[in-house]
């Protein structure tokens, strides 16, 4: 990624020891500049966001250049733009507007964004006018599509004090991308009149606000599935407990069914043992029964015998 604001000098400059004797005529106001608010609003936040902290690295979304010392009424206004290798503190503290004559150079990228009472004059006067200032970048950012620019994303270089258009590429979705070389950022026109600015080595915005909104997402997501997890990971320890339960109480009734099956076959021998016993107790009691009647008989047989029978 290119870095620039790196060789302002360090110290603070003196304030300017009085302000040109110049005179400003009102401007008059832009009859449709609400039109232009919101794309505006987005590209300054985008910008400022990523160039924030950045030494020597001026960006203005309103305000005037002026560049002509002794007529405050030559001066433009561009809705967009970044100076680099300037004294920051000066600027901001001394000048009312950004002063070429004080600043010791023009900014370096402009941005206009469409409107129908400035288009024509973005397209033809205004254009001429950053070509003599040297500006080194000229974009127009058209969020109706190209209704009032022709195209919905310009970006041009200056090439020997003309403006030469980059390349573009247009994506399947019917998105726009063109590379700026000076601030080696990748400018997008996304349909629907959105603008967004992407590092062209990740193609991810360089919207801090984005960025963070979809890091916080990220993170809420995977809190989400962490907690998902760890309820899934609760589900199946508690049917892997239900089971177990199952599989204990199933062996329970196993070994019940044992004990009653080892209880009922007791229960049977118990049964064939008392029965064997009675049958041996009629046994011997048919035994006793026969030897009684034998002795019976043979006492008869003798009595019968000493009475002579």
């Amino acid at each position: 990624m290119a870095t620039r604001g790196a060789t302002i000098a360090t110290g603070r400059r003196p304030a300017p020891e009085r302000l040109p004797d110049i005179f400003y005529e009102d401007p008059e106001p832009i009859e449709d500049g609400m039109l232009q608010w919101t794309p505006m609003h987005k590209i300054s936040k985008i910008l400022n966001g990523y160039y924030e902290g950045r030494p020597g690295v001026f960006l203005s979304g309103g305000g005037f250049i002026m560049y002509n010392r002794a007529n405050g009424n030559d001066r433009v206004a561009p809705d967009f733009y970044i100076a680099f290798d300037v004294d920051l503190d000066f600027i901001r503290e001394h000048l009312p507007n950004f002063w070429i004559w004080e600043t010791g150079k023009a900014p370096d990228f402009a941005l206009e964004v469409a409107s129908p009472s400035t288009a024509a004059n973005d397209l033809g006067p205004k254009r001429d006018l950053y070509a003599r200032l040297g500006i080194t970048e000229y974009w127009r950012f058209d969020h109706t599509g190209g209704e009032l620019y022709g195209d919905a994303l310009v970006g041009e270089r200056l090439i020997d004090g003309e403006y030469v258009a980059y390349p573009r590429r247009e994506r399947g979705d019917g998105s726009v991308i063109v590379h700026s070389d000076l601030l080696d950022l990748d400018f997008c026109w996304l349909g629907d009149g959105v603008f967004d600015a992407l590092d062209p080595a990740t193609g991810q915005t360089i919207d801090v606000e984005t960025r963070e909104r979809a890091r916080r997402l990220a993170a809420e997501a995977n809190e989400q599935a962490a907690r998902e997890h760890a309820r899934a990971a609760d589900a199946r320890a508690r049917v892997a407990d239900e089971r177990a339960r199952a599989s204990n109480e199933r062996a329970q009734a196993e070994a019940e069914r044992a004990r009653a099956s080892d209880a009922r076959a007791q229960a049977e021998a118990d049964r064939a043992q008392a029965s064997d016993a009675r049958a041996i107790a009629a046994q011997a009691e048919a035994e006793r029964e026969r030897a009684a009647a034998q002795a019976l008989r043979a006492e008869l047989e003798r009595v019968r015998q000493e009475r002579g029978d």
